[in-house]
């Protein structure tokens, strides 16, 4: 994984530590805020990859905190709180946490939820060549033997998850979940249809586009 930069939100001065310690040993540019007023200033600052929040804070507690940041961003966010009951989760996944971690925490189960979560969203490099094919994020554009492609904006997000998940069979209600995301309520045959246009549009690479039977789709050279 390209290195990415995660920032951790605690008012406690021991956990900010540990995960300082053990997120920059696994590779992460780490950025600390000890409440919500300043995570949202070095949010600002910042390119943040992920983001793990703790809720029971002063000044501006988590979910204040959350609502702020989802008006911005729609950064994986992991609620990490002593607080465990139903409600509060619930809440936390009503305002679009993405996780939702218990206090006390095993740092390791901690880390591969990030890491999950980097790998569902934004852990794509500028720009990925895989055989005849060229992905490019900041550009916004496909090549294909060099010949630019023309892709509509969610055949051009469809195309990037796939790549990022290359050689992992995506079920429909994965992409549907990971693309048109949470709030799409429509018939999952529309995944179909954008596969069949998206193949198309690719030509010879089309076929990096592979249908497993019962399940949904892999992209694999």
């Amino acid at each position: 994984m390209n290195q990415c930069t995660i920032l951790i939100v605690d008012d406690e001065e021991r956990i900010r530590k540990v995960l300082f310690d053990y997120f920059s040993k696994n590779n992460f540019q780490v950025k600390l805020a000890k409440n919500g007023e300043e995570a949202i200033d070095i949010f600002y600052a910042n390119k943040i990859d992920i983001v793990i929040l703790d809720v029971m804070m002063p000044v501006m507690d988590g979910y204040e905190t959350l609502k702020e940041l989802r008006k911005i961003s729609n950064v994986p966010i992991v609620m990490l709180t002593a607080k465990s009951e139903e409600y509060d989760v619930l809440k936390g996944f009503e305002l679009y946490a993405d996780e939702y971690v218990a206090k006390p925490f095993n740092l390791k189960i901690l880390s591969a939820r990030v890491t999950a979560l980097l790998r569902r969203t934004n852990t794509l490099a500028e720009e990925v060549q895989i055989g005849d094919l060229t992905y490019n994020k900041a550009t916004y554009e496909v090549t294909v033997k060099g010949e630019k492609v023309e892709l509509t904006n969610k055949e051009f997000e469809l195309l990037g998850y796939m790549i990022l998940n290359k050689g992992i069979v995506l079920s429909r209600d994965d992409i549907l979940n990971n693309v048109w995301h949470y709030d799409y309520f429509g018939d999952v045959r529309t995944i179909d249809t954008h596969i069949k246009k998206l193949r198309a549009k690719l030509l010879d690479c089309g076929t990096y586009i592979q249908t497993v039977r019962s399940v949904g789709y892999k992209f694999e050279v």
